[in-house]
């Protein structure tokens, strides 16, 4: 048995979760739940630490979508790729769509893309989409890099974001239909007094750097599409797949504070729907509205490439998923073991309650729980990575 008071053991396993390098240690019985029949690559970035209004649940998105893709729809770990915070930067998010998604996804494979941070809106000479209320402002993600002009607001200048524009060329470039993208961040400016948003503060004088225009350029060539061409295939739709959004095009996407930790209002709701239920793009969604408090004017929404019906198409185009689960174990110490709360509220956990595998060979008796994990004592043999479900 090893000697280690719950304090420590909560505060050790919170520590891991918080590091990129967790998703990385799987033990054998994992890797044989994740071998696929084709692969399956996604690519994940979270960021909490802003240089300007730092955000508190990107991170948590990150590792609560991991966990879902690996033990839920059969993901390898190898295969999915984490971008979290001082990593996100727009070079390396680039790179890595370019080289794990676009030049190793084949037909058929399954192609999966996350992000959960800020968003923004930049003004652009040369707009695509323009609605009344902000002519001429194109929206963005904005990476760990990105910073506002240093004499910003009385002066403009340009930021370091990637373009909504972008992310449709790098879509158009996959060779698989199979294709989800999962966006948790704002489209427009603002922010409330008593609720942290995924906003980045903007106005007109903001534009985009040079680079972002000359990557789109260089996309266009390799595409070999004109700039009509591009316009008319953006205004046409999604580019491939299907995109689900946390929040529409000028609401606000909510960075939730629940008890003990934070995380997307969207995402969360997503990951622990999808870890309980088998559904569609188009039922989440309508899951999530419906599950949304009403005062965070945050309504999510789908879009699919035109025609395609991929909206009611099993989530990330899988249609045998693993079984449900309530915890995932992610640290086993002698007797002790701590669990990610995924497909339940972490509120419904309390001490005595037992989780138990679903051959029954392993159950943990809940002794203490912070945010997201539960530490309790093992009965049986647990192994790390095992779904556990919650004995009523």
């Amino acid at each position: 048995m090893v000697n280690l008071s719950r304090r420590h053991f909560l505060q050790a396993t919170g520590a891991a979760l918080a590091t990129a390098g967790l998703h990385q240690v799987f033990s054998h019985q994992q890797t044989v739940l994740a071998q696929p029949t084709r692969r399956k690559l996604a690519l994940i970035v979270g960021i909490n630490d802003y240089a300007e209004a730092p955000l508190k649940g990107c991170v948590n998105d990150a590792i609560l979508q991991q966990r879902l893709l690996v033990h839920r729809f059969g993901f390898h770990p190898d295969d999915v790729v984490m971008l979290l915070d001082a990593d996100a930067t727009r070079q390396s998010i680039l790179d890595a769509f370019e080289e794990h998604l676009i030049k190793q996804a084949k037909p058929g494979d399954v192609a999966m893309f996350h992000y959960s941070g800020h968003g923004s809106l930049v003004r652009d000479p040369h707009p695509i989409f323009v609605d009344r209320r902000h002519r001429g402002m194109n929206g963005t993600f904005v990476p760990v890099d990105s910073t506002l002009p240093s004499r910003y607001p009385d002066e403009g200048g340009s930021v370091n974001d990637i373009m909504g524009h972008t992310l449709f060329l790098l879509m158009s470039a996959l060779k698989t239909e199979n294709f989800t993208a999962v966006l948790d961040s704002c489209h427009a400016g603002g922010a409330t007094r008593d609720l942290r948003v995924r906003s980045r503060d903007v106005n007109e004088k903001i534009t985009i750097a040079d680079a972002e225009k000359a990557y789109q350029e260089d996309w266009l060539a390799r595409l070999d599409w004109t700039h009509d061409q591009f316009v008319e295939r953006y205004r046409a739709g999604v580019a491939n797949g299907v995109v689900l959004a946390g929040a529409q095009r000028l609401q606000l996407a909510i960075d939730e504070q629940f008890p003990g930790f934070s995380a997307g209002a969207f995402t969360y709701r997503l990951t622990q729907h999808l870890w309980q239920t088998e559904t569609t793009p188009y039922d989440a969604i309508a899951h999530i509205n419906r599950s949304m408090p009403r005062f965070y004017r945050q309504r999510s929404l789908w879009e699919a490439e035109q025609g395609s019906g991929y909206e009611a198409e099993p989530m990330y185009f899988i249609d045998e998923p693993n079984p449900t689960a309530a915890a995932i174990a992610v640290t086993v110490e002698g007797d002790r073991a701590a669990l990610l709360i995924v497909g339940i509220h972490p509120s419904e956990i309390t001490p005595g309650q037992v989780f138990q595998s679903s051959d029954r060979a392993a159950w943990v008796e809940v002794r203490d729980r912070q945010g997201l994990v539960a530490i309790g004592q093992v009965r049986g043999t647990l192994q790390s990575g095992t779904p556990l479900q919650l004995r009523r």
